[in-house]
Formats: C-alpha cells, sequence, structure tokens
C-alpha cells in the first residue's frame, strides 16, 4: 500500500512526465491568406440611436444651484422647473431697478409741471422764447431717462426670471450635470433632455462602403428585441472623418417604434438591394472570416503567421457582411493569419504545415 507521504512525489512526477508531451505535440492551426472580398449586394453595420431632438439647458446667471427639481429617467412637461438659483442678487438689482423708475418719474414729473408754467409764462409775454426751450428740452431729457429707468427694470426683471431654469418642451431627463449646492455660471450645463419617441440610428459607414448603403434600395433597422422596422428617411452627412475614414448615417425611425427605446441602445442596421460592380485592383476590400478575429473588451485583433508561429495583431475593423468582416487596417492582403483565433491563442500553438 502506498502511504499519503509518497502521494504528493508520485503525482509531481506525473506532471512532469506529463508536460513534455504537451510541447511535442504543440496545436497545429491552419492559415489563410487575406485577400480582396468580391462585391456583395446588401451590409450590415451597428449603430447606435440618437434622439432627434436634444437639448442641453445651461444656467443663464451665476449662483449657487439651491434646488434641482429633476433627475435622471424623469419626465418633463414644457415650462416645468428644473433646477432653481440663488436669486438673493438678481432681486437686489430688481429693486435697484424699482427705486430707478420711481426717481426718473419724479423728475419726469417736475419736468412736465416745470414745462406747463413756462408755456403759460410765454403766453402772457413774461419769459422768453429762449426759456420756452430749455424747459421743453428739460422734458424731453426727462421721459427719456423715464424710459432707460423703465427698460433698465425690465432687464433686472428678465435676468431675474432666469433664476428658475425650466424644461423647454415635453421632454425625459437624460443627465444632470450639477447638484444642490454647486455654483452655476452663465453657459455652464445643468441638465441635459431629449424629446422622447423621436428617435434615428446613426451608424460611422466605411468609407469604403458607403458606395454599396447609397445603392440600396431597401434598408431595414433590427431594434433591441430583434423587431426590424424601416426607416421613413435617411441622410448621408457630407462630410467624412479625417481619423476613422467613415461617414455619418442618419436613419429616421418611425414615431412609433421609438416609443419605449431611448438613446444610446444598440442597433443593426441592414442595407440590401445594391447592385454595384466588381471591385477593381485599387480599391478591392480586405476581408477576413469572423472565426479568424479575436475580441478580448476593447481589442480587436488577429494572430498572423511570422516565423512559425502567430504574433497577435490589432485591427481596425469594418462592415460584416455574413460570416466574413470587412479589415480596414492592421494587415496587408497576402499575409497569413489563423483561421480559428481561439485555437491559435492555445499555449504553443503554430501555424499548420500546408
Amino acid at each position: 500500500m502506498v502511504s499519503r507521504h509518497t502521494l504528493i512525489p508520485l503525482a509531481a512526477l506525473t506532471l512532469a512526465l506529463a508536460a513534455p508531451a504537451v510541447w511535442a505535440n504543440p496545436p497545429a492551426v491552419p492559415t489563410i491568406l487575406v485577400g480582396g472580398g468580391s462585391a456583395t449586394t446588401s451590409l450590415d453595420i451597428e449603430g447606435t440611436l440618437q434622439a432627434l431632438r436634444q437639448s442641453t439647458v445651461a444656467a443663464q446667471v451665476g449662483g449657487n444651484v439651491l434646488q434641482m427639481a429633476a433627475k435622471a429617467g424623469d419626465r418633463v412637461k414644457a415650462g416645468a422647473l428644473l433646477a432653481r438659483i440663488d436669486e438673493r442678487e438678481l432681486q437686489a438689482g430688481l429693486a435697484g431697478g424699482d427705486a430707478g423708475v420711481a426717481q426718473a418719474a419724479a423728475a419726469l414729473a417736475q419736468a412736465q409741471q416745470n414745462a406747463t408754467r413756462t408755456r403759460d409764462l410765454r403766453t402772457q409775454g413774461f419769459v422768453s422764447q429762449a426759456s420756452l426751450d430749455v424747459a421743453e428740452t428739460q422734458l424731453q431729457a426727462a421721459q427719456a431717462a423715464h424710459r432707460q429707468a423703465q427698460a433698465g427694470r425690465s432687464q433686472a426683471a428678465l435676468a431675474r426670471s432666469f433664476a428658475a431654469v425650466t424644461a423647454p418642451f415635453d421632454a425625459v431627463v437624460l443627465a444632470t450635470h450639477v447638484e444642490t449646492g454647486d455654483l452655476a455660471t452663465p453657459g455652464r450645463p445643468l441638465v441635459t433632455l431629449y424629446a422622447p419617441g423621436q428617435l434615428r440610428a446613426v451608424v460611422q459607414m466605411p468609407l469604403s462602403r458607403s458606395a454599396v448603403a447609397r445603392a440600396s434600395t431597401a434598408v431595414e433597422i433590427v431594434l433591441p428585441g430583434g423587431r426590424r422596422v424601416a426607416p421613413v428617411s435617411r441622410t448621408e452627412l457630407p462630410g467624412t472623418d479625417a481619423v476613422s475614414q467613415t461617414v455619418e448615417w442618419r436613419l429616421n425611425l418611425p414615431l412609433e417604434a421609438g416609443a419605449n427605446l431611448a438613446p444610446g441602445q444598440p442597433v443593426q442596421v441592414h442595407f440590401s438591394g445594391a447592385t454595384t460592380p466588381a471591385p477593381s485592383a485599387t480599391d478591392a476590400r480586405l476581408v477576413v472570416p469572423a472565426a479568424a478575429v479575436l475580441r478580448r473588451g476593447e481589442l480587436t485583433a488577429v494572430y498572423a503567421e511570422q516565423d512559425k508561429h502567430f504574433v497577435l495583431k490589432a485591427v481596425r475593423l469594418g462592415a460584416r457582411q455574413g460570416d466574413t468582416l470587412e479589415v480596414l487596417a492592421g494587415v496587408k492582403a497576402g499575409e497569413r493569419i489563423a483561421a480559428d483565433a481561439l485555437r491559435a491563442g492555445l499555449a504553443g500553438a503554430v501555424p499548420a504545415a500546408r
């Protein structure tokens, strides 16, 4: 009988003998050549939902935030209170405006009385025309000063009204950017909100696939949950992103389709019915099987063959077509990569003999 003390050495010996066998027969993974893909009549690309009407409400006056009356997810009506800013300084300015109006009104009343007396005395011949002209000029100046004081008071009242920040339209609060007690300054964002139901799908179309999208006769948007809808309109923005070489497409959803959806949710957009000529040597696309692509968090890569072993290379992908993916950057035509990224990632994996 083997004692308990001899079990550990025997197990270690067994592992030691088995280890060389693993490296003696490393997994051989078939490789494929990266090449151009033929023209297709359909295209699938991922996008996100975006609100057609979205607004970030900012402070128009400075002061401490006394109250946040809305939080993310709340539904608010047009004119509903979103936030309240300390208005004591604004109230003092309004009081000063009231005092200015009262002072100007008193000066105007005195000027009117003086002008009336001077007209009577001029009619009786007791004063000269020059005296009457002076009285009339003083009256006009008093009238102008009164209007100026009223305008200042209106401006102070308008500034005070900005202390109550309200919703510009019926909306859902997407995010709040301040908390009670924070200092609000003119232009600082307070609340972001959007009109519910009015959504669009936004996709960043690779420049190399824009022709297929333009030529497509049918477009479907696959919403979260699998429901498919056709957009009521589609717009291709005129500019191209210089870094990613993509063009933004906006596809407006029917009003009833966006009832229970929210901005930021992912969607799949399917373009079909395009008739495009076969690509030439100058514009051929590079495509690889989906199984050859490794995805780990934000990393998208392939295993490239190099000196009889595999080297991980990060790639930037374009549109997906069936079981193949377009490669925009990271590998070149003619390079060999592992056909199965999962097997190529195993310890000791090597390219299969050809």
